[in-house]
């Protein structure tokens, strides 16, 4: 199945960089990459899912705003989640007339668009599946009132500094390439993180990182900084700001060193319709380490909720 790639330009100024796979007019999957990732990592699932014994579905993936070729404003307030939730309403909208979504798959920043557009646009979207992405409800519960993961959060506020990305850039992006080694190495060790891959990588992080690290410095959900920030200082949401309503799969990797399983819990508050599936020896860079476990597992939860 052939990649495409292609840069759409939306109507409110900004321009996405995309890959996808399938035919154009067909029920649309979005999927929504991190930091510091990019569009790529999902090229073996785009494939996938465009074949017609997996659904033939439309696959796009689009590089974030501040990613690879994608706009990339300088203001860091371009970067509030609501208009990257924007970017993506906008982006469906561009593949089809109703701007409906059939599943949208979003990994960690990723997610938190993910989390907001289910949110903002549910008459626009069938199923949600969220990796390694924390619910914005338990993300600031567990930031106010777990040391463990205020802890495991703290480089959010080292990414926020002003000049990080100058930093991040810096011996051939080695602190960006350790960020993937610093995670306990899975069964087949870090075989996934080739020269290639590596390659991709260095081509995507050079055309710039101020607006990957915008999205750091935009946000309020971020773990205190003694004598600077308290726990009061993150914002408390109404649940009805964050509750998602539609059919949703959380697919969380246990070896995540970031984000914790604390994360999880009273997360079917907010989410009703809710399923949840733990994944032992991986780590939160699940897309590359296991993508055929991943995609079966998308595929799984799309037969036990079909659409209407």
């Amino acid at each position: 199945m052939t990649i495409e790639t292609f840069l759409r330009e939306l109507p409110h100024g900004i321009t996405l960089s995309c890959r996808a796979a399938g035919e154009r007019g067909r029920p649309l999957m979005v999927f929504l990459h991190g930091f510091p990732e990019a569009a790529f990592i999902w090229d073996t699932l785009l494939a996938h899912f465009a074949k017609p014994e997996n659904g033939g579905y439309r696959c796009i993936a689009p590089n974030l705003r501040g990613f690879e070729k994608s706009s990339a404003p300088t203001e860091v307030a371009q970067y509030k989640p609501q208009l990257l939730i924007q970017d993506v309403a906008e982006l469906a909208k561009s593949e089809n007339a109703t701007g409906h979504i059939d599943t949208l798959v979003a990994h960690d920043w990723g997610g938190a668009f993910g989390w907001g557009f289910a949110n903002a646009l549910p008459q626009s979207l069938t199923r949600l599946v969220i990796l390694n992405s924390p619910h914005p409800g338990t993300f600031t519960r567990e930031l106010r009132d777990n040391p463990a993961q205020q802890k495991a959060s703290a480089y959010m506020n080292w990414l926020a500094a002003p000049g990080s990305e100058a930093v991040l850039a810096e011996n051939d992006f080695a602190r960006l390439f350790a960020m993937f080694t610093m995670m306990r190495a899975g069964p087949d060790g870090f075989g996934w993180l080739t020269d290639p891959v590596k390659q991709k990588y260095r081509e995507v992080w050079s055309q710039g990182l101020t607006g990957a690290c915008n999205l750091y410095r935009v946000t309020p959900m971020k773990p205190p900084v003694p004598g600077k920030t308290t726990a009061a200082d993150i914002p408390q949401l109404p649940p009805e700001r964050v509750s998602v309503q539609v059919p949703t799969l959380v697919l969380w990797a246990l070896d995540d060193m970031a984000l914790l399983p604390g994360l999880l819990e009273g997360l079917e508050a907010y989410v009703p319709k809710l399923e949840i599936v733990k994944v032992p020896d991986a780590t939160h860079w699940i897309v590359h380490e296991q993508p055929q476990r991943v995609a079966q597992e998308i595929g799984d939860f799309i037969r036990r909720h079909p659409s209407a």
